[in-house]
């Protein structure tokens, strides 16, 4: 509206000209979050329409976002991808849009790779193949209900891969250290034992008590067992499953793996995803992020891999 009025001309001119310029830093930092979140590093979890964002943030495309790929080959993040792949097997498979499980596939094939050259962690991916096996099998005989993405044939297939990879695991061989010095063997007992005491799966210290006699002694030490008990479960919790042994003693070893039938263990990783409750983004937290609060690592939460899949539930 023309008023004539050159002040008002002047003010309308001034206010205009604000408007533009938020908007244009606004359209900016928009443009520039698109453009990094294409590269993976991070993502918003918006589960809600907004002007500004339209539609929700799936499981999928976050699992093609966040660069998964390139995470399996970091030693930190190994085990949080594998263990998000063995819950999305469980009950998120068909979450997954056809280009994110395409995806899923190929970072498998990729995480078996590295198990079958570098021997680490097979037991780990074992469970994981058991898994998806499992899920692919119940999901096959449904096809009829159209709960899979794509041709029947292409899962078949898939099927029959995994089944391939877990025979090729069933089959590796360990590599055959060449000793060049001092070996685990050579420790004095209180290292080995303090060596024990830094696991936190009971798996583990099972196979390392199978390499040599001592270990063996000492991986059936009771008071061993009895702090890995006293780490993952509570009190009340031992009350419900006492095991004792045939000499009246609580069988701990035996107690473990009772409690974790039933409930489930800490889990410790090297690095995992972060959440920032301001922004409300995703991200690896050495890749960060373009936070806008104040102190922003008051606003970080690490995220487990059960969480990052809580956080796609609508």
């Amino acid at each position: 509206v023309l008023t004539g009025d050159d002040e008002d001309e002047e003010l309308y001119s001034t206010e205009d000209c604000e408007f533009a310029a938020k908007k244009r830093k606004k359209d900016h930092f928009r443009n520039n979050t698109d453009s990094q979140c294409k590269t993976g590093l991070w993502i918003y979890v918006h589960k809600e329409s907004t002007r500004e964002r339209h539609g929700y943030c799936t499981l999928g495309e976050a699992f093609n976002r966040l660069d998964f790929s390139s995470a399996i080959q970091d030693i930190r993040r190994f085990n949080y991808v594998v263990k998000l792949l063995q819950l999305i097997a469980k009950s998120q498979l068909t979450s997954l849009s056809g280009a994110a499980q395409k995806n899923y596939f190929n970072i498998l094939d990729k995480i078996v790779r590295k198990v079958m050259e570098d021997q680490y962690n097979p037991r780990l991916i074992k469970d994981l193949l058991q898994d998806l096996s499992s899920t692919l099998c119940i999901l096959i005989r449904g096809v009829g209900k159209s709960v899979l993405v794509g041709n029947i044939n292409i899962w078949i297939c898939r099927l029959e891969t995994i089944l391939l990879w877990q025979q090729q695991l069933k089959n590796l061989q360990m590599n055959k250290q060449v000793n060049n010095g001092l070996t685990l063997s050579d420790l004095p007992l209180h290292m080995l034992n303090n060596i024990l005491y830094r696991f936190s799966d009971g798996w583990d210290i099972i196979t390392l008590g199978q390499v040599t006699p001592t270990l063996y002694m000492l991986s059936e030490d009771r008071q061993l067992w009895k702090k890995l008990c006293q780490y993952h479960f509570a009190e009340k919790q031992f009350c419900r499953h006492l095991i004792p042994s045939e000499k009246g003693h609580i069988d701990w070893k035996l107690m473990y793996f009772a409690l974790q039938k039933y409930y489930p263990i800490k889990e410790q990783y090297g690095d995992t995803l972060h959440f920032c409750r301001h922004c409300s983004i995703l991200f690896w937290k050495d890749t960060g992020h373009p936070c806008t609060a104040s102190d922003p690592n008051t606003c970080l939460m690490p995220v487990s891999p059960q969480h990052f899949i809580d956080l796609f539930k609508f």
